[in-house]
């Protein structure tokens, strides 16, 4: 083979197949980070709103976090500004759930979500039904659909915020 069909070809392969060089950024195990970190810190709640904001498709769990990074937009900002981020995410929260109602995480996200927000606005309507999805969910672990990483994040949460009675909490703690 001579020099310039061997650099055609290198050329050719180059620019003819797309790589992608960048992981995805809504893989759901970094959401999960992402979202874990945007509640602790203003910096990364933007970061995670902005990223979110982008997304276009719809994927349910990641509609999930879209609604959560709305939710948590809201904790940072203005009094003006508050109750349209929190009716954006209940909204984007009711459409996750109707792509799938049985997904364990999105149910996590809107309880971890609802159960923050004060009684007053209404918008908290889910949160013993969550709760409930969540704890028969967990107690069929390890056939619960949830992987270790999330069956740990959802059953802490409801163990530590005191979501769950004695009596769960203590079937919780054995699992």
């Amino acid at each position: 083979m001579t020099f310039p069909r061997f650099l055609f070809l290198i050329l050719l392969l180059t620019f003819s197949t797309p790589v992608s060089l960048e992981a995805n950024p809504y893989d759901v195990a970094q959401l999960r980070r992402h979202y874990q970190q945007a509640a602790a810190s203003k910096e990364a709640g933007e970061k995670f709103h902005k990223l979110m904001a982008s997304y276009t498709q719809q994927d349910a769990v990641v509609l999930a976090y879209k609604a959560a990074a709305e939710a948590i937009r809201a904790r940072d900002a203005s009094m003006f500004n508050k109750l349209t981020y929190v009716q954006n995410a209940s909204k984007q929260f009711e459409q996750a759930v109707k792509l799938d109602r049985d997904n364990a995480e999105i149910r996590f996200l809107r309880l971890s979500v609802e159960s923050n927000l004060p009684g007053f606005l209404g918008l908290s309507q889910h949160v013993d039904e969550d709760r409930a999805f969540l704890v028969s969910t967990l107690l069929k672990h390890p056939n619960s659909g949830l992987d270790a990483e999330s069956f740990g994040l959802v059953r802490n949460f409801l163990v530590d915020r005191g979501h769950v009675s004695g009596p769960e909490a203590e079937k919780l703690a054995r699992l």
